[in-house]
């Protein structure tokens, strides 16, 4: 009866860390380093963490996205194209980056630099 009680006691601590890992591993995080890239060019590399609260324009072929940032996040706050998908998608995180197809534009989250271990070396 007692090893009964600890096979399912282990069984349900392995089960627990199973799911604490899969909710660490699975959340959102929030984009530190971002890159704005239009029509294949990166226009803009910025460090969240170090912007100040601000709001520019990115203009494509005479139309206009208009960037903000807030809070150390970035979102598209207005566009002049007709679907709006871009400023609907809300701020940034790393999951998925903002697109405007139209404009040719894309909000992403900027890959991390590794560091090269002794064996790269």
């Amino acid at each position: 009866m007692r090893q009964k009680i600890w096979i399912s006691a282990a069984f349900a601590a392995l089960l627990l860390l199973g799911i604490l890992g899969s909710v660490l591993v699975l959340r959102k995080q929030e984009a530190d380093r971002v890159e704005i890239v239009q029509d294949g060019t990166v226009l803009y590399e910025l460090d969240l963490a170090g912007e100040e609260d601000r709001v520019f324009d990115v203009e494509y072929e005479g139309h206009v996205n208009r960037i903000e940032i807030r809070d150390h996040r970035i979102r598209v706050l207005e566009a002049d194209c007709p679907d709006q998908v871009c400023v609907r998608a809300g701020w940034l995180d790393s999951a998925a980056p903002i697109v405007c197809l139209p404009h040719r534009l894309v909000i992403q989250a900027a890959e991390k630099e590794e560091e090269l271990d002794a064996v790269a070396r």
